[in-house]
Order: C-alpha cells, then structure tokens, then sequence
C-alpha cells in the first residue's frame, strides 16, 4: 500500500503538468464546442507565442537560480527601436531593423548580466533596475507617443502566415526547439542545471559559473527581443508601453511547467506546457465568459500550487 503511494506521488510530481494539461483541455472541449475548433487552436497557440518565447530565455535563467524581471521592458524597447527604423522615407532594410531591435535586447541582457555575474549584485535587484531603465528609455526614445505607419514586410512577421500556420506561432516553434537543444543536448545545457543545482560545486568542478549567468542573461534579453519583435509586428504599432506584466507571465509559464525557482531543474517543453495551460485556461475562460478578475484570480491560485508542488518534491 505504501509502495503503491509513493508511485503514485512519483507519477503526480513528474507527469502533473501534463495530466492537467489534459484535464482542461478535455473539460473545455466538452463545455465550450467552439474550443476544439481548428481556428480556435491556431488563435491559442498565436496567443502564446509572444509570451512563450520570452518564456524559452526565462527557462534558462531560471534553470541557474535566477530571475529576470526585466524581459517585459525589454520586449517593449527592441520593438519600438525596430519599428522606429523601418517607416517614413529613411527606413533601412527590415533585415537591419531586425538586427538593430535584436542587439538592443541583447545589450539589455548584458547589461543585468554583468552586474548580476561580475558584481554580485542580487537578481531581482539588477533586473529591476535594467527594468525601470529600460521602460523610461522607451518613453524618452518615443516621447511616449506609439510608433505607427511602418512597411508591410515588417508586419507580415506578426500577420503573415505560411500555409495556414500563422508566422509568430512558426517563430515560437523555432525558439522552442532552439531552447531545447542548447538546455538538453549541450556541455553549456548541463552546465546551467548545475549551476544552479549547487553553484560552489560546479565551480569547484571547473565550470565558470559567472560566464554561464552571464550568457543566461544574454540568451532571456534575445528572446525578449524576438518577442518585441513579433508583437509590434502583429499588433501593428511600436509601443512604448508593450510589454507590461509580461514578465510575470513567463515566470509562470516556466514555474508550472516544472522549474524550480532555486534552480537546478526546468526545461525548454515544460516552459511550453505551463504557457499551454495557461493560454488553454485563459481562452477557454473568454470563451464561457467568465471574467478576467476572477481569470487573475485563478491564475494566481495555479502559480501557488506549482511553488508549493515543488516544495513538496524537495522534501
């Protein structure tokens, strides 16, 4: 009988995720007929797909103890910078308005990464600061006016589609598996996980684990970037205010997929499945029209559960 309980505790801490995951997406099959239309999934996985990305660089940062506050703003930056650059009579090639909103988020992840790797300065405080820098550049950059009116090319990113497959959703796809090697199948993927496992070991072992923080830091400010990127371009205006909670948002995703947020455990398709739960429960609520109050509400009771599910699975 005993042996039976631990099984089936070792099933639930495992597997939970994804059993959730099939419970709502059955129980609003049954209760909402539009939910498992085809056009109703593809809205869901374009939803995500913003917020999901971040979520891939959010992993990693998690994965070594960390946290990134910062993501949301920096989103908003690279998009406004890219933006910026392709409308009017003096755009530049939308390959180098790419670019340009891309180095920004990487700069931005650097900028926390020194200070969090080489200064010692705590997560949270360096991400919150390169937060609030980052939000009150976007508003003197923009004068706190949305940019608007840039090339088509730029908005096929956020509307175009290939075949039926919406352009953002093929984005995410690639971040994805991108994230999934370079966390599963590389020496720097297994150095991260020890890393957070237990820093003073790994060091000893020989592994740099500043450097390691730091790339971390670069890897979630490129994601940001892509993130921005695509929601400028599907929303069709560079805001200087995009991007808002968002950081939480990815947190969440990474922390009920499995993550722990003291580190030394995550991965890449957890990150997808906890943004699934929550874009699924978010749609499937719209579509039983039940209020977005008590939507945060619920939102906030799911993130309680996954923090105390993985306190339970270090005891």
């Amino acid at each position: 009988m005993e042996t039976s309980k631990i099984s089936i505790g070792r099933i639930l801490s495992k597997y939970g995720m994804y059993i959730a995951f099939g419970v709502l997406f059955i129980a609003l099959s049954v209760f909402s007929p539009v939910f498992l239309t085809a056009t109703n999934i593809i809205n869901i996985l374009r939803q995500i797909s913003v917020i999901g990305i971040m979520a891939v660089g959010m992993t990693f940062v998690i994965a070594t103890g960390g946290i990134d506050l910062s993501v949301g703003a920096v989103m908003a930056l690279s998009g406004v910078i890219s933006t910026s650059l392709v409308r009017g009579d003096s755009a530049v090639p939308l390959i180098a308005s790419l670019l340009a909103g891309i180095a920004v988020g990487i700069a931005c992840g650097a900028f926390s990464g020194i200070f969090i790797s080489k200064l010692n300065v705590p997560e949270f405080i360096a991400t919150l600061a390169t937060m609030t820098m980052t939000r009150g550049i976007c508003y003197v950059y923009t004068d706190g006016r949305p940019i608007t009116g840039f090339r088509d090319d730029y908005k096929f990113i956020g509307t175009g589609s290939l075949g039926v497959i919406p352009i953002p959703i093929i984005i995410y796809l690639c971040i994805v598996l991108l994230g999934i090697f370079f966390l599963n199948f590389t020496k720097f993927g297994r150095h991260v996980l020890a890393v957070g496992g237990n820093e003073k070991a790994s060091i000893v072992s020989g592994i740099n684990s500043a450097r390691i923080k730091f790339v971390c830091y670069v890897i979630s400010g490129f994601t940001s970037a892509i993130a921005g990127i695509v929601l400028a371009a599907r929303t069709q205006t560079g805001q200087p205010v995009a991007g808002e909670g968002y950081e939480l948002d990815a947190i969440t995703a990474v922390v009920i997929g499995g993550a722990s947020l003291s580190g030394g455990s995550g991965s890449v398709l957890g990150a997808v499945v906890g943004m699934l739960i929550i874009g699924v429960m978010t749609n499937g609520l719209d579509l039983l029209n039940v209020s977005s109050y008590y939507q945060k509400v619920i939102k906030g009771i799911i993130i309680l559960v996954a923090v105390l599910s993985d306190r339970a699975k270090k005891k």
